[in-house]
């Protein structure tokens, strides 16, 4: 009796998150794939095309691949080099140096940052008359540098992955967090067996966090498959759609052609390639395992 009472109490309290979750995802993302097979445009333009938003943009609009290309690499980009330094930022600060925590705090910074400020730094930073890097280069070089990075199309794809790949505050956070948890008795057996702190960090510290490794992979790579604010403000998917990415092409199918058929069949690969990310990376780093 008390069990089958118990149960009811978790199905009550439950059914409130339940309701939200239906309301404000599970009912839209249904929605979202039901209208991908329609043609649906402001005027009143609402009926069913099958797979035709599909077929065009997989095969006749180039917009749509390069868009899809830019977020595969960005996506790939972050979820290794980004993660990868974030890793050895957080190996570093786990030796609890003096002054470890102000630098914790430090690469903190850009995250806590919106992303508006952000690209308004850059924005300065690369300026093509008084931007950081030019003076820099014009200095270096001893003649005046005028580069517009994020408008050259031989530097605009690179400028822009600059602004996010090397801020790693929260996957170093994350990473210290997991350092954290291992139990020093390992680290004292392995110091008595004589490792010395590069062969803890290799063949002890990183098996162990094996999950948290995995988690900060699916946190950075995921990131890129809703990056938006900083393209727009930074170069709006331009020079011509070297920058553009899945996203920002959304965006300005919806709201600004307001072609909404084609811009929710842009959500739903979305959605798929969000879901197939994790269950990979999932995969890869055998996340329902444990070596602790």
């Amino acid at each position: 009796m008390q069990s089958r009472n118990k149960k009811w109490m978790i199905i009550l309290f439950s059914l409130p998150t339940m309701i939200l979750f239906m309301m404000l995802y599970l009912i839209p993302m249904l929605i979202v794939f039901i209208t991908s097979f329609f043609e649906w445009k402001s005027g009143g333009v609402f009926h069913p095309v099958g797979l035709k938003n599909y077929l065009l943009g997989f095969t006749a609009d180039p917009r749509m691949l390069q868009s899809i290309f830019n977020t595969v690499i960005w996506t790939v980009l972050q979820g290794i080099f980004h993660v990868f330094i974030g890793t050895v930022l957080a190996l570093i600060l786990a030796k609890r140096f003096c002054g470890w925590k102000i630098f914790r705090t430090i690469f903190m910074i850009p995250n806590v940052i919106s992303s508006a400020a952000l690209a308004v730094i850059f924005l300065n930073v690369f300026n093509a008359k008084y931007g950081l890097v030019n003076s820099f280069l014009s200095s270096m070089l001893g003649k005046p540098i005028t580069k517009n990075w994020f408008f050259d199309p031989n530097s605009a794809f690179f400028t822009v992955t600059s602004m996010w790949l090397l801020y790693s505050g929260m996957i170093v956070i994350i990473v210290l967090a997991g350092l954290f948890s291992i139990p020093e008795d390992i680290y004292e057996a392995a110091k008595i067996d004589g490792a010395s702190d590069f062969v803890m960090d290799i063949s002890i510290r990183l098996p162990l966090i094996r999950p948290v490794l995995g988690t900060a992979v699916i946190i950075a790579a995921t990131s890129m498959l809703r990056e938006f604010e900083l393209i727009f403000l930074t170069t709006n998917g331009g020079p011509g759609d070297l920058t553009l990415n899945l996203p920002l092409y959304l965006y300005k199918t919806s709201l600004k052609e307001s072609n909404y058929g084609y811009a929710n069949m842009m959500g739903v690969v979305l959605i798929i390639t969000g879901v197939l990310c994790v269950f990979f990376i999932n995969k890869k780093f055998k996340m329902n395992e444990t070596d602790m």
